[in-house]
């Protein structure tokens, strides 16, 4: 990476993270599990809302001891960077999803699971996506002055 990211990228990193995973996971999980969409649009909110935080958080404390342990961005970093990402947010997302669901923490879990192999491949490829296309941008940038 050519240049760190401010607070304003990385919260507009986050939210359009957030917002394909709602416009994809909305309909699914209203097919999948046979409820209606608004209902589960309010859940997927919820749920994208503590990931937005979560994502937030996260990818600054990541990224910051990348470079504290002068780690350079690799697929095996990024496969890193996806399970922690999404262990903390079933962590952080369970107990939400059993209260609001009114359903055991252990179906909630197995829910969750499910979710979670959907985010798994979804992580990696957004934030290598991003990455590739912020550091053309910046390179384009860089050239251009």
């Amino acid at each position: 990476m050519s240049a760190s990211k401010s607070i304003t990228e990385r919260i507009l990193q986050a939210i359009g993270f957030e917002l394909l995973a709602i416009l994809i996971c909305t309909p699914l999980l209203a097919w999948i599990m046979a409820k209606p969409m608004l209902e589960m649009g309010v859940v997927t909110v919820i749920i994208a809302a503590l990931a937005l935080a979560w994502n937030v958080v996260f990818n600054g404390l990541f990224d910051r001891a990348l470079k504290r342990l002068s780690i350079a961005h690799n697929a095996w970093v990024r496969v890193v960077h996806a399970l922690l990402f999404e262990g903390g947010l079933v962590a952080l997302g369970v107990p939400l999803i059993a209260w609001w669901l009114n359903v055991s923490l252990w179906q909630a879990f197995l829910l969750d699971i499910g979710v979670l192999l959907f985010f798994l491949p979804y992580t990696y490829v957004y934030h290598w996506v991003y990455d590739v296309v912020r550091e053309r941008v910046v390179m384009g940038r860089e050239v251009c002055q």
